[in-house]
């Protein structure tokens, strides 16, 4: 049966993981509407009116090729939106048009209570702090690594000789460059003699390297769990995702009862969990990303994840 309440596919023109979702929908005749913030202007038209009308807001969201009634979306996947730099306008001009889009656009969007979202953009903001969630982790019976949060070398120091063997962990990805070459953050061996007075400049995150013989990825959609065993003998297996080997493998129950309380704990409908598997079976919680990458896993297990999400979706509620 088609279903003619749209779908509204908020990401970047260059997302392989919301064209899986988005064929997946199509498949079922859904109708979609997809575009990027990015592209206010010609490219994307909003209008709402809100105390005139009986419905709380009222208005639509238009693109060159589609059209949806702010009163009529069935749900909203917010993916990897992009928000406009107008850098063709000079700096306080910018600052000032990027705060009105962000403000006005996502103010919007925000305000829809009806849809179903995955996940509501504020929801993810609220989990995607790493101290506290370790702190919910713990609370809800998950076994986590020994971790210090500090700006205090002498704090750093100690906890690095309390354990023999020390991670650093950014507490938040940004995009970096060094001489013009993008780098990224990952997990990397730290030892009391590289800690000096710079750690004072920022809190930083160290962790007490968990004994594991393999990671494990979960995805959950909905109350759908979808765990993959990544062998790769690596300390961070996004290093080199040539030398990871995938399994499919079943979560004890506890486990998976604590990731879907979490997510309830945030309020959110899906997320990606990184969890650790050491040799006597154990699971370490690592991190949650409330919207995490997961194409590339069912590309190599062939687990439905994105038919899981295209359900979740077109239904318009977790089950």
């Amino acid at each position: 049966m088609t279903e003619k309440r749209p779908v509204l596919v908020i990401t970047e023109a260059d997302d392989i993981t919301a064209d899986m979702v988005i064929t997946e929908l199509n498949r079922r005749k859904v109708p979609v509407v997809r575009f990027d913030p990015a592209d206010i202007g010609a490219g994307l038209t909003v209008s709402a009116r809100l105390g005139t009308h009986p419905v709380r807001v009222a208005g639509q969201v238009r693109t060159p090729s589609r059209s949806a009634r702010l009163d009529d979306i069935r749900s909203v996947y917010w993916r990897r939106p992009r928000w406009p730099g107008f850098t063709h306008l000079g700096d306080d001009d910018a600052r000032f048009a990027a705060a009105q889009v962000r403000h006005g656009l996502g103010g919007i969007l925000y305000s829809l209570d009806g849809p179903l979202w995955v996940n509501h953009p504020l929801r993810n903001a609220a989990a995607d702090y790493k101290p506290a969630q370790l702190a919910v982790a713990q609370q809800l019976g998950l076994v986590i690594p020994p971790t210090l949060v500090t700006n205090d070398p002498d704090e750093a120091r100690s906890f690095l000789v309390e354990h023999e063997h020390v991670v650093f962990k950014t507490l938040r990805w940004t995009p970096y460059r060094r001489d013009g070459v993008p780098v990224t953050g990952w997990a990397e061996p730290v030892t009391p003699a590289e800690i000096d007075q710079s750690v004072r400049v920022t809190p930083h995150l160290f962790q007490a390297r968990v004994p594991k013989v393999a990671d494990v990825r979960v995805l959950v959609v909905g109350r759908r769990l979808f765990a993959v065993r990544i062998d790769s003998g690596l300390l961070d297996w996004r290093r080199d995702y040539s030398a990871a080997r995938y399994s499919v493998v079943d979560l004890p129950g506890q486990v998976s009862k604590a990731l879907l309380g979490c997510l309830d704990h945030y309020e959110l409908v899906s997320g990606s969990f990184d969890l650790a598997l050491d040799e006597y079976g154990a699971y370490w919680w690592l991190e949650l990303n409330p919207n995490g990458q997961w194409g590339w896993l069912e590309e190599n297990t062939g687990l439905e994840m994105s038919a899981a999400f295209a359900d979740l979706l077109t239904e318009g509620h977790a089950a």
